[in-house]
């Protein structure tokens, strides 16, 4: 994978390479069309290698791009984030719950549960306990 990545890479470095000496003569970049710049004062103009033209505007769509998908995408965060508090919400009941279940439970319950090749023992009650002898 790491081949193909660097493969891909000198193949992209190539190609812009070739379209930068293929396109070095310089070009006019004017802010306002046909001289309504001269109205507002001023130069809005820039010389500019015609290769970096197409480089910036390139970049400037992929980031215009990156812009519009990052805030499409803002509800669908906002909900994937709703859903993990709400999953680590029902987790902790979950848990409560399992511990609050694992607690000793009753005493006829224990000795119906209790495995068959054990007597079950239960706890003797305060109020079951003999009187002390003299």
């Amino acid at each position: 994978m790491r081949f193909i990545r660097m493969v891909f890479v000198v193949a992209l470095a190539l190609i812009l390479i070739g379209i930068a000496l293929a396109n070095r003569q310089s070009v006019t970049l004017s802010l306002f069309p046909a001289d309504a710049g001269a109205f507002i004062g001023g130069r809005w103009s820039i010389e500019l290698p015609l290769f970096l033209v197409i480089f910036l505007a390139v970049a400037f769509g992929m980031l215009a791009g990156l812009i519009w998908e990052y805030l499409r995408e803002a509800q669908y965060r906002r909900e994937a984030r709703s859903h993990r508090a709400q999953a680590a919400k029902l987790e902790g009941e979950v848990g409560q719950l399992r511990r609050q279940h694992a607690n000793p439970r009753d005493e006829v319950l224990a000795i119906v549960d209790a495995p068959k090749g054990k007597p079950a023992v239960a706890p003797p009650a305060a109020s079951a306990s003999l009187p002390a002898t003299r």
